[in-house]
């Protein structure tokens, strides 16, 4: 009986660890949106603050880009967000 109690204390732990990483996991999956004075709008998982001034960049969450979808040009091509759109070019910020 020890060694069944012991065999589901352990399973019980091994869930609950693997429950956990899930969910780790599942929030740092989550990106926002970034849009531009000219209704362009990408997903950002940072907000890094040398955009140009003249674009207004704002950043929002999940729940805007889903009511907001239809009202902007969506521009999801690159896979590195590590610059912007500005008139329809993705310009990428200098290193």
């Amino acid at each position: 009986m020890t060694i069944f109690k012991s065999a589901l204390a352990a399973g019980a732990l091994a869930a609950v660890l693997a429950g956990g990483a899930l969910v780790l996991t599942a929030t740092s999956a989550s990106a926002d949106t970034a849009c531009n004075r000219y209704g362009e709008c990408w997903t950002v998982r940072d907000h890094y603050t040398n955009y140009p001034t003249n674009l207004r960049i704002q950043f929002h969450d999940d729940s805007w880009r889903a009511t907001h979808k239809r009202h902007y040009h969506w521009r999801n091509d690159q896979t590195d967000d590590h610059g912007y759109y500005s008139h329809g070019q993705w310009r990428r910020f200098d290193h």
